[in-house]
């Protein structure tokens, strides 16, 4: 009886495994190719009538009450709690030199999918909703925009986290970005193209420099920039199928192309 019993709670167990892994995975990924889908339709009918959504400005931060420094696993993992990162401030509006600014807008709602990041080298297209709430943004397969840091194409450092296992985990093969791939994201009408500098194999989870203006660990000073510009940071967990710590991708800006007609 106490066998069968054991051998009952196993097949559940793998189940619940099985959903967690594979069929969360395969939802997370379907549901965000379709907000990509639907993001590019919206831009492409705002670009035919002349109106729709506004474009995102430059430098608008962006509110919410998400803890900012994430990302996987549970709220446990998240420092610091119930308040601002301390280093991280609203991003001036002003572009990178020679890079000229996109039209002023508003900024985007808590939890809404504004922009598509797009990752040549792996073959990833994902939407960018603002915020980093585990349950409205990162399980849906989205990469979050943390709450206080520059919006695409700002002065200061545009940063995002994703899930690196489970929930369409998008950030699952960071750690094969190399130095010189380009990162591109696309708001309305504008394609900011983002070039990797810098990557952090791993840090704590309460590294907050690592999503300042100016972006520098805090735990390891070694690696970072020590000049303001205008800024991408990709945040993910590792080692793989653990929160205990942080791999970081930076990237510069390099240029703004429109899109569209």
């Amino acid at each position: 009886m106490g066998a069968e019993a054991i051998t009952t709670l196993g097949v559940v167990v793998a189940l619940l495994v099985v959903h967690q892994v594979w069929w969360t995975n395969r939802q997370a990924v379907a549901a965000a190719q379709e907000q990509v889908e639907a993001l590019e339709r919206g831009w492409g009918a705002a670009e035919e009538g002349g109106g729709g959504a506004p474009v995102v400005g430059e430098g608008e931060g962006g509110g919410g009450g998400e803890d900012p420094f994430v990302v996987e696993g549970d709220s446990s993992g998240v420092v610091p709690s119930g308040g601002p990162v301390p280093g991280v401030s609203r991003a001036v509006p002003s572009a990178a030199p020679s890079v000229k600014p996109a039209p002023p807008g508003k900024a985007p709602a808590r939890d809404e999918a504004y922009a598509v990041l797009r990752v040549p080298r792996l073959g990833l297209a994902v939407p960018v909703a603002q915020g980093v709430d585990k349950r409205a943004v990162l399980d849906k397969g989205y990469a979050g925009h943390y709450p206080g840091t520059a919006q695409p194409g700002a002065r200061g450092n545009f940063a995002l986290a994703g899930h690196r296992n489970t929930h369409g985990e998008p950030f699952r093969y960071l750690n094969r970005l190399r130095e010189g791939d380009e990162l591109l994201v696309d708001v309305r009408g504008r394609r900011y193209v983002y070039v990797v500098g810098k990557v952090l194999p791993e840090t704590t989870a309460g590294d907050v420099g690592v999503i300042a203006p100016v972006p520098r660990s805090a735990v390891k000073p070694g690696y970072g920039y020590g000049e303001a510009g205008s800024y991408i940071t990709l945040t993910t967990c590792t080692p793989e199928y653990t929160s205990k710590y942080r791999l970081v991708v930076w990237g510069a800006l390099k240029t703004v192309v429109s899109v569209g007609r």
